[in-house]
C-alpha cells in the first residue's frame, strides 16, 4: 500500500544537489511550476501527434487487434512510469532518470542515458517543427516551411529562456485543448456506437469481427501494431523532469504517476477501440487522412479535417515546447554534474539559458539538415535516436531495481510511491523491453534503427566509462 506523500520534499542526495544547483552552488533552478501545470503536463503529455496521426499505420497493420497492441504496450509504459515515479518522488532532480542511473548503476550509465535522451529530444524538435510548418503552409500557400520553423523556434526558445512558469503556462493550455479534443472525440464515438448520435446506426461488432476478423493479419500484424504503439507513448518522462522545478515535487510526481493508468486506458486504448468499432479497419481514409479525421468524417462532423489539423498543430507545438524544455534541463543537469561542458550549467534567473539556447540551436540545425540532406544526414540522426526511448527505459528499470533495495535499507520513509509487486514487475518490464527489441530485429526498417541506436549507445557508454575511470584516478 502506498504511503501518503508528504508536502515536504525529501533531502537531496549529492547527485541531486548537483542536478539542481548552478556551478557556483548558490544559483539553482526556480520552482515556478504549479501543481496545475504538472497535472496538465502529465495529462497532456500522453496525447501527442503520434496518437492522432501515427496510429493509422498501426491500425492498418493490426486491424481491430490494435486495441490489444495498445493495451500491452500501455501496460509496459505504466510499469516504466511507476518505477520512474518511485525514484523521482524519493529524490527529485531535473536530471530525472539520468541522476537515478548515475547513483544506482554508475556515472557512465547516467552519462549514456542523459545524453541519449537529450539527442532524442533535439532531433524530435526538428521533426515536430517540420510537421507544424507543413500544416501552416497548407493554410497559407504562399509561405515557405522554413519561415514557420524559424517562427516556432524563436517563440519557444524565448518562452523557455524567460521563466519556467512560461513553459508551464503554454503546456497547461496546450494540454487543455488536447484533452478537450480527445474527450469530445470519445463522447461522439460512444454516442455513435450506441446509435444515439443523429444520422448514425449502432455498428455493433460488425467492424470488429468482419473483414478478416479481430486478427485479420494474424500474430505478425499484431506484432507490427505493437511496435507502432510502443513509440507513440513518448513524452511521459517529461513530467518527472518538470517536477523538480515545482514547489512540491513529491506530491506532483506521485499524483501524475497514480493517474497514469486511467489516462493511458482512456486516451489510447479507448480511442483505438472507438475507431475500429465505428469504421472498418481497412478503410483507406485511416492512413490517408488519419484515423480521427476518418471517424469524424464518417460521423459527418463539419470541417473535420481542419478541426483535427488544429488539434494536431497544437500537439506538435506542445511537443516542441516540451522537448526544448526537457532537453535543456537534461543537458543542464549533466553539465552541472561534470558530465559535459561546464559553461552550460550556468543558471540565470532560475533558468539554464545557455542550455536552452544550445538545444534550440541544435533543433533548428537539424531542421536545416532535413532540408539539405533529408535522405542522408537527417535520416542518420533519426535512426540514431529511433530506439533511444527503449535504452532509456532499460536504464530506468535497472536503476529502480538497485535503488529500491537501497532505499528500503537506508530511507524507507522516501518511498512515498512504490513500484507494484516489486521486484517481479520490474523484471517483467525488463523482459518486455527485450521482447520489443527482438521484434524490431524482425523488421528491416526497425532493424536499421536498432543498429544505429545501439551503435550510438555503445559510443556514449565507452565515453562514459573512460570519464568514470579518469575521475576515479583523479
Amino acid at each position: 500500500m502506498n504511503r501518503t506523500p508528504s508536502s515536504t520534499a525529501p533531502e537531496r542526495e549529492p547527485a541531486d544537489r548537483a542536478a539542481s544547483a548552478g556551478p557556483d552552488g548558490g544559483t539553482s533552478l526556480s520552482n515556478g511550476l504549479k501543481q496545475r501545470h504538472l497535472s496538465m503536463i502529465a495529462l497532456g503529455g500522453v496525447i501527442g501527434a503520434g496518437l492522432f496521426v501515427g496510429s493509422g499505420a498501426g491500425i492498418a497493420a493490426a486491424g481491430p487487434s490494435i486495441v490489444i497492441a495498445y493495451a500491452i504496450s500501455g501496460c509496459l509504459v505504466m510499469l516504466i512510469m511507476r518505477m520512474l515515479g518511485e525514484m523521482a518522488a524519493a529524490n527529485p532532480a531535473s536530471g530525472s532518470f539520468s541522476v537515478h542511473a548515475e547513483r544506482s548503476i554508475g556515472s557512465w550509465a547516467g552519462f549514456t542515458a542523459g545524453w541519449m535522451f537529450t539527442a532524442l529530444l533535439c532531433v524530435a524538435v526538428a521533426a515536430e517543427a517540420l510537421g507544424a510548418a507543413d500544416i501552416m503552409v497548407g493554410w497559407f500557400p504562399g509561405t515557405e516551411p522554413w519561415m514557420w520553423v524559424l517562427l516556432f523556434m524563436v517563440i519557444f526558445c524565448a518562452t523557455n529562456l524567460a521563466a519556467v512558469g512560461n513553459f508551464g503556462e503554454f503546456e497547461f493550455w496546450f494540454a487543455t485543448l488536447k484533452v478537450a479534443a480527445i474527450g469530445i472525440f470519445l463522447v461522439l464515438g460512444l454516442l455513435a456506437i450506441f446509435g444515439v448520435l443523429p444520422g448514425t446506426d449502432a455498428p455493433g461488432a460488425t467492424h470488429l469481427t468482419g473483414d478478416g476478423g479481430f486478427l485479420p493479419k494474424g500474430v505478425d500484424g499484431l506484432m507490427v501494431g505493437l511496435l507502432a504503439s510502443v513509440f507513440a507513448y513518448g513524452g511521459l518522462e517529461t513530467v518527472t523532469i518538470a517536477a523538480a522545478e515545482s514547489k512540491d515535487p513529491v506530491r506532483g510526481v506521485a499524483s501524475a504517476v497514480r493517474t497514469a493508468m486511467w489516462r493511458i486506458a482512456l486516451f489510447y486504448v479507448g480511442s483505438m477501440a472507438i475507431i475500429v468499432t465505428v469504421i472498418p479497419w481497412s478503410a483507406p481514409e485511416i492512413t490517408k487522412t488519419g484515423p480521427y479525421v476518418a471517424v469524424l468524417d464518417y460521423l459527418k462532423i463539419p470541417a473535420a479535417g481542419q478541426i483535427m489539423n488544429v488539434v494536431i498543430l497544437v500537439a506538435l507545438l506542445s511537443a516542441m515546447n516540451a522537448n526544448i524544455y526537457g532537453s535543456s534541463r537534461m543537458a543542464y543537469s549533466l553539465t552541472a554534474r561534470g558530465q559535459g561542458p561546464r559553461f552550460l550549467s550556468k543558471v540565470s534567473g532560475g533558468v539554464p539559458r545557455r542550455a536552452v539556447l544550445l538545444c534550440s540551436v541544435f533543433g533548428f540545425f537539424t531542421v536545416v539538415l532535413s532540408i539539405v540532406w533529408p535522405d542522408t544526414v537527417f535520416q542518420w540522426l533519426l535512426n540514431m535516436v529511433g530506439a533511444a526511448v527503449l535504452v532509456v527505459w532499460g536504464f530506468i528499470a535497472v536503476a529502480q531495481l538497485r535503488m529500491r533495495r537501497r532505499l528500503e535499507r537506508e530511507a524507507p520513509e522516501k518511498l512515498v510511491v512504490r513500484m507494484w509487486a516489486f521486484p517481479f514487475l520490474t523484471w517483467v518490464a525488463l523482459a518486455g523491453i527485450a521482447v520489443v527489441l527482438l521484434l524490431m530485429l524482425r523488421d528491416e526498417a526497425q532493424r536499421i534503427q536498432l543498429y544505429f541506436t545501439g551503435g550510438f549507445a555503445v559510443v556514449l557508454t565507452v565515453i562514459g566509462l573512460v570519464r568514470q575511470k579518469a575521475v576515479a584516478r583523479d
